[in-house]
């Protein structure tokens, strides 16, 4: 195996079907041993990249690396990779055992070798003892492990899973989801995710990739990507945000003026003031959790404060979601609940420091 530093590359990569450009131009990486995962809303493109790099879908134009290896017209069988979708897909009529060993027997690995590397795959999944039964009967969650059980078996150099847990209930999921990246973390495989759930994506990835109408929007880690989002799209897709238009004023000190067309005004930092590269027009996000919601005013240096009164409230459990309007403007303000929700119609104090006031160049994208 060549000792690459990328497992994955895609250079200029682009997918039309007939006039509809599903992937536009993509250019990415996927490190060796990362966890690299791709989101966005429905036909954004994650899925038909997944396929290009799985060797189901043609490429229309650009070069796709394995190992630093061209595999454009490379077929499936030949690429060594792991895979795992939503359905699993094991077959129904061989036991787990021959349905892990399917892919070493396809490979002409030795029986004693298959034994060993079988065995190995179910201690990896923590399922150990049901190597003798079908597949139904075994729960969704167990029937995923095998599926996963399948796809490393082979030693694959890359592992791609599409939306493999979306078919799970929420705390069987959030298990599963432990599970999967300490399988990745303990084989060092890399791994290409694609998943439409947030909260995945943040947990999971060591790379984040955000898609949109077939490009990409933003990649970085994930904290990167989430609290200095590039576009209204991502400031808007990832997390609650309230997106503004707003006028850049003169810098007071430390801060720089942000004056909001509702008529408010916040401060923001010199880094945020950075991007808007001296023009005056620009957009202000604030994260949902970001604002401190009090029913008193607590001003401070580099923190601004506005009075509003709760419209509705959206109870999360630890936290509430608060629709919070002011000056005729709806904000949405998401904080934990340390003893009693803040009540509908309370008249509140929305506390924004300068950190957290991010700036986004323009009026429009």
């Amino acid at each position: 195996m060549a000792d690459i530093e990328n497992a994955v590359e895609l250079k200029n990569v682009v997918k039309r079907y007939g006039e509809f450009t599903a992937v536009q131009r993509m250019d990415l990486t996927v490190p060796d041993n990362s966890f690299v995962t791709f989101l966005g809303p429905s036909g954004c493109g994650k899925t038909t990249t997944l396929r290009m790099i799985a060797g189901l879908t043609d490429i229309s134009e650009g070069d796709l690396l394995i190992r630093g290896n061209r595999v454009n017209a490379l077929p499936i069988h030949k690429r060594n990779l792991g895979l795992v979708f939503q359905n699993y897909a094991l077959f129904p009529h061989k036991t787990i055992y021959e349905n892990i060993a399917f892919g070493l027997k396809y490979r002409k690995v030795a029986k004693s070798d298959i034994r060993d590397k079988v065995n190995r795959a179910l201690d990896l999944v923590q399922l150990p003892h049901v190597a003798d039964r079908y597949p139904n009967q075994l729960s969704g969650g167990q029937q995923q492990r095998i599926a996963l059980a399948r796809a490393i078996v082979i030693e694959p150099d890359v592992l791609l899973l599409d939306e493999p847990l979306s078919a799970l209930d929420a705390n069987l999921r959030e298990e599963m989801r432990v599970e999967l990246k300490r399988i990745q973390r303990e084989l060092g495989i890399a791994t290409v995710f694609v998943t439409h759930d947030q909260s995945e994506a943040l947990a999971m990835s060591d790379k984040l990739v955000v898609m949109n109408n077939g490009i990409v929007e933003q990649e970085g880690a994930p904290e990167d990507v989430y609290n200095n989002p590039a576009s209204a799209f991502v400031a808007d897709f990832l997390g609650h945000s309230n997106i503004i238009p707003a006028t850049l004023g003169g810098p007071d000190a430390a801060f720089t003026k942000v004056m909001l067309q509702s008529g408010e005004t916040l401060v923001t930092i010199p880094e945020q003031t950075a991007k808007a590269n001296g023009a005056k027009d620009v957009r202000a996000v604030i994260r949902a959790e970001k604002i401190d919601l009090s029913d008193q005013n607590n001003a401070a240096d580099g923190v601004i404060t506005i009075p509003g009164k709760i419209k509705t409230v959206d109870y999360l459990g630890q936290q509430a979601r608060y629709f919070v309007t002011a000056n005729g403007r709806d904000w949405q303000v998401i904080n934990p609940i340390d003893a009693h929700p803040h009540q509908e119609g309370a008249d509140v104090f929305m506390h924004i420091a300068a950190r957290n006031c991010v700036l986004l160049p323009g009026h429009h994208d």
